[in-house]
């Protein structure tokens, strides 16, 4: 009698690994980087270093003091990392940011079961924390033009972002052309469009990403500002709205985390739906006038709902059968 060996679903696999995978997420995230560095200074590469050693230290210690696999060589500690110095103000203090990559490996990633077990996206999350407890840091933006300190850049004049004058029901001042190129302020990795188009293109190209999220985020952020926009020119509006703020760094980057969003391409769909929506709720009636932060948190908070409502028929079932 021949002997089969069983195992668990799922049975079909690629030699893609995890380590692949991110190293590839950490390229098409240079982009963004390069510009917030060419832009802001060496502070802004200071930053993004802090984040990324201390994330991935945090990784190592905490996998040791819980005897745990060590997991600091697949990259997700230093995409966490990176990622969450690119959501950061080049001024922000270097213990605060560092913080927020502590913060985001342990209390996000590690206390939740490590890789796979985190509900909320770790830069996303640590973020957030790093917006309540220290506002006034978070939303200290400085002119591309000024020459931060490698020291204290707390005294740096603060620049108005665009989403700041569109909450007044003005255009901003910076050109669609300025705001596409990142000549503005704003955070490390938000503050170039194209840069981010740049590394979304690779992640689709290289098939890290499927198009379902970004596309349907994008679509109906550009959709309801047109619809709901303050002033004239509506397309106008809707296209700032899209390369301003983390509007790309969140629909490429962080709401297409493996972990916290849906795996079916309906589920995909609606989640990318309510990102957008969600964002510009909170961009028309929030205290800050971003909202992409809070928009994907509380998506990810609906991941299992969407991913059990969209589940396919499966093979040889009758419709509305049973398990």
């Amino acid at each position: 009698m021949t002997r089969f060996d069983t195992s668990a679903a799922p049975h079909i696999r690629d030699n893609s690994t995890t380590g692949q995978l991110m190293g590839q997420v950490l390229l098409s995230a240079l982009p963004a980087a390069a510009v917030g560095v060419w832009q802001f200074g060496l502070r802004s590469a200071l930053v993004l270093a802090v984040c990324v050693v201390t994330a991935m230290a945090a990784e190592a210690l905490f996998s040791r003091a819980f005897l745990r696999r060590a997991t600091l060589a697949d990259g997700t500690a230093a995409v966490t990392g990176l990622l969450l110095g690119l959501t950061l103000p080049p001024s922000i203090p270097y213990p605060i940011a560092a913080l927020g990559a502590l913060f985001a490996v342990v209390a996000v990633k590690g206390l939740f079961g490590g890789l796979g077990q985190n509900i909320f996206n770790p830069a996303l999350a640590a973020r957030a924390f790093l917006l309540l407890f220290f506002p006034a840091a978070m939303t200290h933006y400085t002119d591309p033009a000024a020459q931060l300190p490698l020291t204290s850049a707390a005294d740096v004049a603060t620049a108005a972002t665009p989403l700041h004058h569109m909450v007044l029901a003005d255009l901003p001042p910076q050109t669609l052309i300025d705001v596409f190129f990142g000549r503005i302020g704003g955070s490390i990795g938000e503050v170039s469009a194209a840069a981010l188009l740049l590394g979304g293109g690779y992640l689709l190209w290289r098939r890290v990403i499927s198009y379902h999220i970004p596309a349907s985020y994008l679509a109906t952020v550009f959709l309801l500002v047109s619809l709901l926009h303050l002033g004239d020119r509506p397309l106008l509006w809707a296209a700032y709205n899209l390369c301003s703020g983390g509007v790309l760094l969140g629909a490429f980057f962080m709401a297409t985390d493996y972990v916290t969003s849906p795996v079916t391409r309906r589920g995909q769909l609606l989640y990318g739906i309510g990102c957008g929506a969600l964002t510009v709720l909170f961009r028309r009636t929030g205290l800050f006038p971003g909202g992409v932060t809070y928009a994907i948190l509380l998506m990810n908070g609906c991941t299992w709902t969407i991913d059990r409502l969209c589940q396919p028929r499966r093979f040889g079932a009758e419709k509305g059968a049973q398990p």
